[in-house]
This record gives C-alpha cells, sequence and structure tokens, in this order.
C-alpha cells in the first residue's frame, strides 16, 4: 500500500517531469521557427512574427540560435504559453478602411489595411497603435536576397518579442494558389505578418515587401503601402543590411517614433 508521502512523492515527480517534457518541446519548436521562406532560402515574424514571432509569441532565444536562424519570434515557454492573454475585443468597423501611419527615422511609412478580410489583423494592429504599442520600437531585420522584406512590429527589437497573445490568420488566398514549389508571389507593397511558421502564431510582428517576393501563402497579407512609402522602403533596402549580409539589422536603422491607426 501507498503511503500519503510515497504519493505525493510520486505526483511531484511526474509534474517535474511534464514540466521538462513541455520545455524540451518548446527549445525543439525555437530551432526549428521561420518568420518567411523564400523558395531559395529560409527567411523572415515578425515576426515570426512572428514569430511571435510571438512572432506572436513571446520568448527567449540564445544569441547562436539568433544569428544562424531565419526565424523572427521564438516560442514561448510552457508557463509563458499557459498564460497567453485573449486578442483584444473585436472594436473596428469592419466595412470601414483602416491606415496605420508610421513616423520613422527614414521617413513616413503608410500603408492601407482590409478590415474586411483581415479584420483580426486590423482590429489588433488599432487596438495595439492606440495603446502605443510599436511606439520607441524599431525595424529589426532587412532581408535582401532571395526575399525582399523590412520586419517590423517588435518591442524586443531582436525578433522574439510580441504583445503576450496570437491572432489567426486570414486572407491566405488572396494572392492565388501556390506553384509547383509551393509558393505566390507578394507583390512589392504587400504587408504581411510574420509567425512562427505554425498557422496562428501572428502577434505584432509584420514585414513590408520591397520587390516583389515569392513565398509560401502560409503569411497573412493585410495591408498596402502607398507609392510614397514603398519608395521610403525601397531606400532602406538599397542600403543593405549591417556588414553587407543578405539577412540582418538595416545598415540605415529604422526607428519607430509614433504609430497610429485611422479610419481612412
Amino acid at each position: 500500500m501507498v503511503s500519503s508521502d510515497q504519493r505525493r512523492r510520486q505526483l511531484a515527480r511526474e509534474k517535474f517531469e511534464r514540466q521538462q517534457q513541455r520545455r524540451e518541446e518548446a527549445r525543439r519548436r525555437t530551432r526549428r521557427l521561420t518568420v518567411v521562406i523564400a523558395s531559395t532560402v529560409a527567411v523572415v515574424a515578425v515576426i515570426g512574427v512572428g514569430s511571435y514571432l510571438a512572432l506572436g509569441d513571446d520568448g527567449k532565444k540564445d544569441k547562436a540560435d539568433a544569428a544562424a536562424s531565419s526565424s523572427p519570434s521564438a516560442g514561448a515557454s510552457p508557463k509563458e504559453k499557459e498564460s497567453e492573454a485573449p486578442e483584444p475585443a473585436m472594436k473596428i468597423d469592419k466595412k470601414a478602411g483602416y491606415k496605420m501611419s508610421l513616423k520613422t527615422s527614414r521617413g513616413d511609412i503608410a500603408f492601407t489595411m482590409d478590415a474586411a478580410k483581415t479584420p483580426h489583423t486590423t482590429n489588433s494592429f488599432k487596438s495595439l497603435a492606440d495603446k502605443g504599442f510599436f511606439d520607441g520600437t524599431k525595424c529589426h531585420r532587412l532581408t535582401t536576397q532571395g526575399i525582399f522584406v523590412l520586419q517590423c512590429g517588435d518591442p524586443k527589437g531582436d525578433g522574439t518579442g510580441g504583445p503576450g497573445y496570437t491572432i489567426p490568420d486570414e486572407n491566405l488566398t488572396a494572392l492565388g494558389k501556390a506553384g509547383k514549389d509551393g509558393t505566390v508571389t507578394y507583390p512589392a507593397g504587400t504587408v504581411a505578418m510574420a509567425n512562427t511558421g505554425q498557422p496562428h502564431t501572428g502577434g505584432s510582428q509584420f514585414f513590408l515587401v520591397y520587390k516583389d517576393s515569392k513565398l509560401p501563402p502560409t503569411y497573412t497579407p493585410f495591408g498596402t503601402m502607398d507609392d510614397a512609402s514603398l519608395k521610403a522602403v525601397e531606400d532602406i533596402g538599397a542600403a543593405g543590411a549591417q556588414g553587407g549580409a543578405p539577412d540582418g539589422a538595416p545598415k540605415k536603422p529604422v526607428d519607430i517614433s509614433k504609430a497610429a491607426v485611422d479610419k481612412s
């Protein structure tokens, strides 16, 4: 017969083993995460957006992994995942148009959002902008090979940050059916959500496409830049990433001082 003390020790041991298993699963997810994947390179989730990342999930990743990986965000730890907050209550008018305006150190960047087709994404961005979530953040990642995107929206600035909740994927068929290579073309001027590489893991990280890019149709396209904004991002892309790398922090830092979302 098992005593009460033995039973308590057994339960404690089982609980510890479950925690260890969850932590190991989280570590494996961290190593697998990607923001966006081009046909020739795995890149940008932000991300993930993506991530989190965050590409939507908030999380931790060591610097070695961050340098070697194309992930925009790390997977949340089990404790963080269990306490993930719900996405903001729906408050936008789904029939109205919305515009997000970013005041950056490289000029103003603005894009319209399709609330009818991406209500969760539009509502989340308005909620975050109204709270000043994006103010004082930076666009932490530029990719200049394979795909051509500038990634922003991470409060941590290292690809692992997010708002503490995730939103569902939306509008994934908008760019057509994937070709034999599994990709569709995200046209220059498109704004899309970064994620962790798994469905419905968008958070606050997003990427601005400054040149036609072929990607899997798994990243919510929710906005379109105006001509002046596209030109501003093209100039950032032309300057390249730090150290001449094809993927890294922009050589010309892009700091967001103010973000606002208003009806257009």
